[in-house]
């Protein structure tokens, strides 16, 4: 039987209530409960531990030695208790304690980091765990307290705070663009050098997407492409996309700084590949969230919706 089972929770009240109020009647109206339901649940009490805890008359009530000494330890054990439930909910208040947090690992290594130490600056007292990786984390079966996500969401059981758009886009250097003649429609790809991030789901396929207007439909067209590289990881494309090698495909985050700088140029820039998605902050529950975790909401809020990268007009 758990120490904290309704039945034992219920003994130990009326023992306390029977130790500040000094009747079976008194506790009883303290309590809410007929004096007959205290006195059977001392009697369970006292059954279960196996001593005599108090000792009963017509008009009196004494406590016995082993009698007080319990209600002494469970006196301490309740104010333990009720200051662990103060200290809670003080959590809910203050910007303190600890969070565990699943950031990506190229975005979180360019972007996030620098949010995340002005944060610390911040809020000295909260405490940030940080594991950067681009694997799905299991949120709730890991214990993380949130994580950033990018793309689509399907996680029902978590709470999403949408922080940005997010889409993928196409560029090449004004180098490999003196050598090649600009794509014009997404099939002209399949003739070009297309550096491939075997990443995507539907690798080496290209799904472009194009809005045509308002009150027309978007269109939608695939293209098969191929390259001289290939790899999992975005920097080493990007880096190769620089040096002239060849088209990349990459998110905004990633490509928008170098296209600022006259580095990259777009291609087919009515065109974006796949669905356009979104940057989130997701947690387990909305409910019930800590002073740090408020904190960090809003901060993460704000700082993307400052990005560096992205454009005043896409």
């Amino acid at each position: 039987m758990d120490i904290l089972d309704s039945q034992r929770t219920d003994e130990l009240a009326t023992l306390l209530a029977l130790a500040e109020q000094g009747s079976f009647a008194a506790a009883g109206r303290s309590l809410g409960r007929h004096p007959s339901v205290l006195s059977k649940r001392m009697q369970a009490l006292e059954r279960r531990l196996g001593v005599r805890l108090v000792e009963r008359t017509t008009r009196q009530l004494h406590f016995t030695s082993e009698g007080l000494r319990l209600v002494e330890k469970v006196r301490q054990a309740s104010l333990l208790i009720r200051e662990a439930e103060q200290e809670a909910a003080q959590g809910a208040q203050e910007t303190r304690g600890r969070l565990r947090l699943s950031i990506p690992a190229s975005m979180g290594r360019r972007w996030i980091s620098p949010m995340l130490a002005d944060f610390s600056l911040a809020y000295p007292e909260v405490v940030l765990e940080v594991e950067y990786s681009d694997r799905i984390v299991d949120i709730v079966g890991e214990r993380f307290d949130a994580a950033i996500r990018i793309g689509h969401l399907s996680d029902s059981r978590l709470v999403a705070t949408r922080l940005c758009d997010q889409y993928r886009l196409l560029c090449a250097s004004a180098r490999y663009l003196e050598r090649h003649e600009a794509p014009r429609r997404p099939e002209d790809l399949a003739r070009h050098n297309c550096l491939g991030y075997t990443g995507l789901l539907d690798f080496p396929q290209w799904r472009l997407v194009r809005s045509a207007g308002k009150r027309s439909a978007r269109v939608v067209e695939s293209v098969r492409v191929s390259g001289s590289m290939l790899s999992n990881d975005n920097e080493a494309l990007l880096h190769a996309a620089l040096k002239g090698v060849g088209i990349i495909a990459g998110s905004d985050w990633h490509l928008m700084p170098s296209i600022h700088a006259g580095e990259l140029v777009r291609i087919l820039p009515q065109w974006t590949l796949g669905e356009a998605g979104g940057i989130h902050l997701v947690r387990p529950s909305g409910q019930y969230n800590t002073g740090a975790m408020k904190a960090f909401k809003q901060w993460m809020t704000e700082a993307f919706a400052a990005a560096p990268w992205r454009p005043a007009d896409r």
